[in-house]
């Protein structure tokens, strides 16, 4: 079975509803997963918008990929993320969350300032928990699931702002 990944709030390639962006209360949507293969001892899931403008910050080899969300070491045994996740370093049990691109712990959902923008959210099934400090970003985690990725899915949500 391949690990797949869903949410009870969006379909894949479906419309994120306003509640879970910055212009409704900014709060995470319910993820859930199944099908992690043999040796999963944690999942990490990365949220980014690859429509965006770069973020300030960022190296010019991001190009204009924009993070909402990282957060790693969620146990093996947990199937999903419920909706609204605290915006604090450690959520739920040994799990952690970094930094994204609005320099915040945490989700912080879509506000994109123009156009229709896709949003990525990439879920990891992992070998190992992850040796990360809280607050570290996407590049960091990146560099640290390298060599532990035993499977990923992918969600795709889109949002457009109502001006």
């Amino acid at each position: 079975m391949a690990l797949s990944f869903s949410s009870d709030g969006f379909g894949n390639n479906k419309t994120i509803p306003v509640q879970y962006t910055a212009d409704g209360t900014d709060s995470s949507p319910p993820l859930s997963w199944a099908g992690s293969p043999a040796g999963t001892q944690s999942f990490a899931v990365i949220c980014d918008d690859p429509d965006a403008p770069a973020a300030p910050a960022a190296p010019a080899a991001l190009g204009g990929t924009w993070v909402h969300w990282v957060i790693w070491n969620i146990p093996a045994t947990t199937p999903g993320l419920r909706q609204n996740m605290q915006k604090t370093e450690h959520p739920i049990g040994p799990s952690v969350q970094g930094k994204n691109d609005f320099g915040r712990t945490g989700y912080n959902g879509p506000s994109p300032p123009s156009g229709t923008h896709r949003y990525f959210f990439k879920l990891y099934a992992l070998d190992a928990m992850l040796s990360l400090i809280a607050g570290a970003k996407k590049p960091q985690l990146e560099a640290a699931m390298k060599g532990h990725v035993l499977a990923q899915a992918v969600l795709v949500g889109t949002y457009t702002r109502r001006r």
